[in-house]
């Protein structure tokens, strides 16, 4: 069984967050990864939930600002749902994903987690009038 690290960084490198996960197939696509990971900090939320979710993605109805996303009130977030916005943002660029060493490309993309990679995911921040 495999362990990942996730670990979220800004554009310029700086560290936001890191946790790992344990118990892991030997290999998983990235979107197995992108599922795995929102199922894991959804989980967190719902456990407590809030105003406030600090996850990969905005779910609906909620403001970006910048200690993540404020919800109108504290609710539950379905993380099926939020897999589906994680997808999309990837496919749109709104994130990227370095594993070990390489950036992947494609939700299909398998990663080999026999070598304990670490997951970074970098946001990516539109430009004002761009």
């Amino acid at each position: 069984m495999a362990t990942v690290t996730f670990r979220d960084e800004t554009a310029t490198g700086r560290p936001v967050t890191a946790w790992q996960v344990t118990g892991l197939p030997e290999r998983m696509t990235v979107r197995e990864l992108i599922t795995l990971r929102i199922r894991e900090e959804v989980t967190r939320h719902n456990a407590r939930p809030s105003d406030r979710f600090t996850g990969l993605v905005r779910p609906d109805d909620a403001e970006t600002d910048r200690d993540g996303h404020r919800l109108r009130e504290p609710r539950r977030i379905d993380w099926r749902r939020q897999a589906e916005i994680a997808e999309r943002a990837f496919l749109a660029n709104g994130f990227f994903v370095l594993a070990g060493d390489r950036q992947v490309d494609h939700l299909d993309d398998v990663v080999d987690l026999t070598t304990g990679p670490d997951l970074v995911f970098i946001k990516l921040v539109a430009l004002a009038g761009g």
